[in-house]
């Protein structure tokens, strides 16, 4: 399993030679109106096998969360089910706010 902290997500969002990759929420829609990384696409972990055919199995996706851990959870689903290219966001958005956004609100 792939993992990524903040920083080096930070570093390859604001990078315009390399394809930005998916950024998949797997939260609650309730902890996403709390806080959220700019461009995420919102999928709670439950709805993933109802909407894997959403997702481009070839693309790179970072999976996040609120602390890591279910978005490791998912991204093991997704390597399991075709995706290739997934990447965990070590930490979640917990981290981000801590590591690149403090003036994100935290819960």
């Amino acid at each position: 399993m792939r993992q990524i902290r903040p920083a080096e997500l930070k570093a390859w969002l604001e990078d315009e030679t390399r394809q930005p990759p998916l950024l998949l929420d797997v939260r609650q829609p309730w902890e996403n109106e709390t806080c959220r990384i700019e461009g995420a696409e919102l999928m709670p972990m439950a709805t993933l096998p109802a909407r894997l055919s959403e997702l481009d199995a070839r693309r790179e996706i970072v999976v996040i969360c609120h602390h890591g851990v279910r978005s490791y959870h998912a991204a093991r689903f997704l390597e399991h089910n075709g995706c290739d290219q997934v990447i965990n966001l070590s930490g979640g958005v917990d981290a981000w706010a801590k590591e690149v956004d403090s003036a994100m609100p935290t819960y």
